[in-house]
Order: structure tokens, then C-alpha cells, then sequence
């Protein structure tokens, strides 16, 4: 990777094929070490940040060759990104499954996978630290709240790979979940597009026309009471989908501070449930080595002990 520096301090880098199909917000977070991600964010935002001459998005897709304007940045400490053994141990408990192309770890709630809005680190942070010189990049997210599979790349060749697969939508995702009230059927598709909120400072999504195409289906796993506990598979990959289908259908996530009411929510605390009851629980891909793999991660004692209350 070549880079170039002008007299503004602003950098021209050349990508190399090793971060082909990167993300130009992870590839950024990857070349301005210790900068928070929301001015990552917001350089792109404001078009201080370019691909080939022109503006681009946070998620738009690298290709090996392509020329990234990056300007500078202010660098916080490093002492601000440390990460405590105790975490990084946990991490290593987390791993699912691990070869020379792919890491696939258990994602516990409550960590984000990268830094910002006010988080110094994130496991993609806490994994290199505990992994020094290894490549490690971020095929796809999850939402902090969030735990489960998540997938990272050890290689160029396979984030272009896993990237382009999680892109065609070939990766089958689903996700375990309970949603407050009954579902009327035993599965249900919902097929509507999702756009962001106007003004949001919540980032959230909502059906909406114009939006991008956004399709989940619901399966019913077991009534139980005023709640169904329910497998979503997701069939497009939009920020917050499942959260907002499941809203859509009048059928808020338990636990969800940002779709479901507050005696919504109130009445989750009372069954011990402090976080949203959603879990990326099997993930299934062709690896860059043409085998079919997949992945399962068991369903938190956390969210385990929610069921068992409701089934008494």
C-alpha cells in the first residue's frame, strides 16, 4: 500500500488487494489508528474523504488500486484504547471457530465491535491487541445491544471473499428473538423497505417507500404468554431490520429501548430481561476455500433465563 502526503498534510493511499471489498470506513479506522469513529464518520460525511476524486459513503466498497484522499486527523493517546486482560480472555473463551482464512467469535452484548460515540475500544480493538501483527478485519456488525456470530477476516483475499458474499446476500442469517405479543401465524414474511429516520439523533429505521428493499421472515419457535419467542432470518442485511420489521408488525423486540415502548420495557425488567432479546445464533457461508461452513452460538444464560420464567 503506497501513500503519498502533501504539503496540507492530507494522504493519497493507494489499496492494496489486500483490503479489495473493505469498507472505506473500516479501511479509515484501520489507517488513522486512535481516531474516534464518529470523526472518521464525519470526514466522510463532509467529503473530506474520497475515493478516486469522488465523495463516497461510509459503506462504500474498496477496490484494489483505488486512491483514498484521507486528511488528518487528531490522534488520542494510546493509553485511552487499552483493552483489560480481563476482556480480551473473554474474548478467547468466545471464539467459535477459527482457520486461516476466518475467525468467527460469539459477540457478547453490550460490546460494540469498533470504537466511537464515546466508546474508547471495540472487540475488533480488543482482538488485535490480543492478536499483535495479525491481520483482523470486520466482514460485517452487529448492533452493540446485540450478541452472536460475527465474522472477521485474517486475510486480503478473504475479506474480499466474505465481503462480496455478505454483499450478494448468499450468507444465511438467523437470529433468535422474543417479541412482545402473539404472532398470529406460525411464520410470517415481512417485504418492506426501511429508510432512516429524518432527524434522528436515535438512528433509527422505519418502513417507509423510498427506502432500500428489506425483507425478514419470522418463524414461531414457542408461544409463550403475551410474548412469542421467535427464529428471524434475515433475507437482506439493513441496519436495525429485524428491530423495525418486528415494530412494523406491531410486535416491538422485548428489551428494545429504541422500538418498544416504556411499558414495553418496564415490563421486560420485571421478567430480569436489561437488554435487547436479540441473538445472531447461526450463520452459515462458503469459506474462501469452497467449503460450506456453519456456525451456532448457544443462546445466553442471560436470555435463557427470561424463557424460563415465562414457560412457569
Amino acid at each position: 500500500m503506497t501513500s503519498i502526503k502533501n504539503n496540507e498534510g492530507v494522504r493519497l493511499v493507494q489499496v492494496s488487494p489486500d483490503h479489495a471489498g473493505q469498507r472505506l470506513d473500516n479501511f479509515l479506522s484501520g489507517q488513522l489508528k486512535g481516531v474516534p469513529r464518529s470523526a472518521v464518520y464525519r470526514m466522510i460525511r463532509t467529503g473530506q474523504v474520497r475515493i478516486n476524486g469522488g465523495r463516497a459513503r461510509p459503506a462504500s466498497r474498496l477496490a484494489g488500486g483505488d486512491t483514498v484522499r484521507i486528511p488528518p486527523a487528531q490522534i488520542r493517546g494510546e493509553r485511552s484504547t487499552a483493552v483489560s486482560e480481563r476482556v480480551r480472555e473473554q474474548l478467547r473463551q468466545a471464539v467459535l471457530y477459527e482457520d486461516a482464512d476466518l475467525l468467527v467469535v460469539d459477540k457478547p452484548a453490550g460490546m460494540a465491535v469498533h470504537a466511537g460515540s464515546g466508546l474508547p475500544w471495540g472487540l475488533i480493538d480488543a482482538l488485535r491487541q490480543d492478536r499483535p501483527g495479525e491481520y483482523l478485519e470486520l466482514v460485517h456488525r452487529l448492533d452493540r445491544e446485540t450478541s452472536g456470530c460475527l465474522v472477521l477476516a485474517r486475510n486480503g483475499p478473504a475479506l474480499a471473499h466474505l465481503s462480496a458474499r455478505f454483499r450478494e446476500g448468499t450468507v444465511r442469517k438467523y437470529y433468535l428473538c422474543l417479541m412482545s405479543g402473539r404472532m398470529p401465524e406460525a411464520v410470517i414474511k415481512v417485504d418492506a423497505p426501511l429508510a432512516r429516520r429524518r432527524n434522528d439523533p436515535e438512528g433509527r429505521v422505519e418502513v417507509d417507500e423510498t427506502g432500500k428493499p428489506s425483507c425478514t421472515r419470522f418463524r414461531l419457535l414457542q408461544a409463550l404468554g403475551d410474548y412469542s419467542y421467535v427464529e428471524a432470518e434475515l433475507l437482506t442485511g439493513r441496519t436495525h431490520q429485524i428491530r423495525a420489521h418486528a415494530r412494523y408488525l406491531g410486535l416491538p423486540l422485548a428489551g428494545d429501548p429504541k422500538y418498544a415502548d416504556r411499558k414495553s420495557l418496564r415490563d421486560c425488567r420485571k421478567l430480569g430481561l436489561n437488554r435487547i432479546f436479540l441473538h445472531a445464533h447461526r450463520l452459515a457461508v462458503d469459506s474462501p476455500a469452497g467449503e460450506d461452513l456453519e456456525f451456532e452460538a448457544p443462546l445466553p444464560d442471560t436470555l435463557r433465563r427470561v424463557l424460563d420464567t415465562l414457560e412457569r
